[in-house]
C-alpha cells in the first residue's frame, strides 16, 4: 500500500512523525478533508478539532487548535499551534478552560477593548478538546508510537 510523510509540529516541539502513513483527516475551513498517498498539492488552513492519522490497521487521534497544513507529493506537515493526543487529555481540566473561557466572553460583552476572537479561538480550541476527548476516553485503541 502507497504511504506518505507525515508530521505534526507546535512552536514547542514535533508532535507525531511518520514515515509511513496511509491517510490522514484534518479540519479545514472548507471542511474536514481526508488526505491520501498521491494527494494534489494543497495548503490550508487547520481549524481547531480532531485529527485522525491511520497507519496500518491501527488510528491515532489528536486535538489541534487551528495553524496551517501544507501537502507536497509524498509529504504533508501540519503546523499547530497546539496539538495534543486524545489519551494526555485531562477531561475535567478541558471542562474547567472551556468553562472560565465561555464565563470571559460573557463578562467581557461590556467591555470595549474586549479581543472577542481571541476568546472565540479559545473556547473553540477548548471544545475541540473535548470533543475529541470525551469520543475516545473509552475506547481501547492500538497505540501508534508518537515522537
Amino acid at each position: 500500500m502507497k504511504t506518505f510523510h507525515f508530521q505534526i509540529a507546535t512552536p514547542e516541539k514535533v508532535v507525531f512523525d511518520a514515515p509511513a502513513v496511509e491517510a490522514v483527516t484534518l479540519p479545514t475551513q472548507m471542511g474536514e478533508i481526508t488526505i491520501l498517498p498521491n494527494h494534489l498539492p494543497l495548503v490550508a488552513n487547520l481549524q481547531p478539532g480532531e485529527v485522525k492519522i491511520k497507519i496500518k490497521d491501527q488510528e491515532l487521534f489528536l486535538a489541534v487548535s487551528g495553524g496551517f497544513i501544507n501537502i507536497r507529493p509524498g509529504e504533508v506537515v501540519v503546523l499547530a499551534d497546539t496539538a495534543e493526543r486524545f489519551d494526555e487529555i485531562d477531561i475535567q481540566r478541558a471542562e474547567e478552560a472551556r468553562h472560565r473561557a465561555k464565563q470571559t466572553m460573557e463578562q467581557s460583552r461590556t467591555a470595549e477593548a474586549t479581543d472577542y476572537t481571541a476568546l472565540a479561538a479559545k473556547l473553540e480550541k477548548e471544545l475541540a478538546r473535548l470533543k475529541v476527548a470525551r469520543r475516545h476516553h473509552d475506547t481501547k485503541r492500538p497505540s501508534i508510537k508518537v515522537e
